[in-house]
């Protein structure tokens, strides 16, 4: 029997070929697999659906995750796909699978970061499972959330002459892997060394503990702005870039200068010698919003300290381009977290 390797179509490919032949039965059943979350349509709100999986030694590290901080973060990375179809996030469920190398105290601390994110975003906990696991954990979570049917932001609605903006700063949470990575490399080659995480709080927070963007999605309700596209940022900058442009049928033109990087990021970038722009690009994980609007609105963020205009939607024809602060210009590549991997 003819065997092809998972790494041959890599994380995108694979859920293309996988759900290629999926059809909709059901006339609730408005949006599928495609997008950030489904979209089910319930008594004049739509709902919306998200699922994320999390494996041990894939996607997180104990070794230096605490386990509390690993509970928030596996709700938020759900909450976050929900803001980024301009939902509400309301329900979430969790599902674990556990090995006996982790006690009841341990899953206990688990869920206190769990309930801290649900009690923070008003999010009920309402179902979930638990199994056991030969090795590792794993965790699964499914998040819900409702908007009005006409308030629905895809990925695939950008159009040329759009602004594209993106919320907070980028690259940060790559750095304090970076850091947290060294320091577990030293203390295995000699134990006896304490970790050095002075001044780094910054970038460790955003790789340990991030936030959904629901201040974004509230702002959007009250200055009236409806986003042309929208996704989370969470494979990287210039992955989730592409991702729009491809779904959308438009290019791009994306301004090194523009983008959001914080001076805690800078720093800590350069004392592992890398450019802060490329983690901001590659990165990933850093759980913002990126998203389109149309030029009229720019009125309305312009002046939001947590909003950053850093390039324009163009023609497909034209490719997605980067200008550098050199004014150079380079094509857009997608060189962020890849599942499938070897």
């Amino acid at each position: 029997m003819e065997r092809t390797e998972i790494s041959t179509y890599g994380e995108f490919g694979l859920i293309h070929h996988l759900t290629r032949n999926i059809e909709l039965h059901n006339a609730s059943s408005i949006l599928g697999v495609g997008d950030d979350a489904a979209v089910i349509d319930h008594f004049g709100k739509q709902t919306v659906v998200t699922t994320d999986l999390l494996i041990e030694g894939i996607h997180f590290d104990l070794s230096y995750t605490p386990l509390k901080h690993l509970g928030y973060k596996s709700i938020i990375a759900n909450l976050s796909d929900v803001c980024a179809m301009n939902a509400n996030p309301t329900q979430v469920t969790m599902s674990i699978g556990v090995s006996n190398r982790l006690s009841v105290e341990a899953l206990e601390e688990f869920y206190e970061g769990v309930y801290a994110a649900c009690n923070k975003y008003q999010v009920d906990l309402v179902g979930g499972d638990t199994a056991s696991s030969q090795k590792g954990f794993i965790i699964s979570v499914t998040a819900l959330g409702e908007v009005d049917a006409d308030k629905v932001v895809l990925r695939s609605t950008a159009k040329k002459g759009d602004l594209l903006c993106c919320s907070g700063n980028l690259g940060g949470a790559y750095i304090g892997l970076l850091f947290l990575e060294r320091e577990k490399r030293i203390y295995l080659e000699n134990p006896s060394i304490q970790p050095d995480l002075e001044g780094e709080s910054h970038v460790i927070g955003r790789l340990l503990k991030p936030e959904a963007r629901k201040d974004i999605i509230d702002f959007f309700e009250q200055a009236q702005i409806l986003p042309t596209s929208m996704m989370d940022i969470s494979d990287g900058l210039s992955s989730e870039i592409l991702h729009i442009c491809e779904k959308s049928g438009v290019g791009c033109v994306l301004y090194e200068d523009k983008i959001p990087i914080s001076e805690e990021s800078r720093n800590a970038a350069f004392k592992f010698q890398i450019d802060p722009t490329a983690c901001a690009l590659s990165g990933g994980e850093d759980y913002e919003l990126l998203f389109t609007i149309r030029q009229e609105d720019f009125d309305k963020i312009k002046t939001h300290e947590h909003i950053s205009v850093i390039g324009y939607m163009t023609e497909a024809d034209k490719g997605a381009h980067i200008i550098t602060k050199g004014g150079n210009t380079y094509p857009i590549s997608a060189q962020g977290w890849n599942a499938f991997k070897k």
